[in-house]
């Protein structure tokens, strides 16, 4: 997707804070970040929402909980931390390549905001 901000930083041509890459995902810091620790792990191809993501490549959906796990470890969360999907406009999206966001280091209360 020429268009997409995401696809650009994985293609290296938006600088990102990038914390870890595999063979199909790239995670990054948020510009805007919500706790100490937000991160976002993104699949390398494009897909426009988790649900598309899991529907044409589950290896990689798979791949991105893995990949916000190792996130979670090296920055010192271990299992505390909080994945998040946002699907569509209406619950918050504003990048449509799917990501998943890796939130960590403050009290997370529930329900979420």
């Amino acid at each position: 997707m020429d268009d997409c901000l995401f696809c650009k930083i994985v293609a290296g041509e938006i600088p990102a804070e990038v914390v870890h890459t595999t063979e199909r995902t790239v995670a990054f810091r948020d510009v805007n970040p919500q706790a100490p620790t937000h991160v976002l792990v993104v699949p390398k191809d494009h897909y426009a929402d988790a649900a598309a993501l899991a529907a044409g490549d589950p290896e990689t959906s798979a791949e991105l909980v893995r990949t916000a796990a190792a996130v979670a470890t090296a920055e010192g969360h271990g299992a505390d931390y909080r994945l998040v999907f946002n699907t569509g406009a209406g619950a918050g999206q504003t990048v449509f390549h799917t990501h998943l966001h890796v939130l960590a280091g403050r009290d997370l209360g529930w329900p979420p905001g």
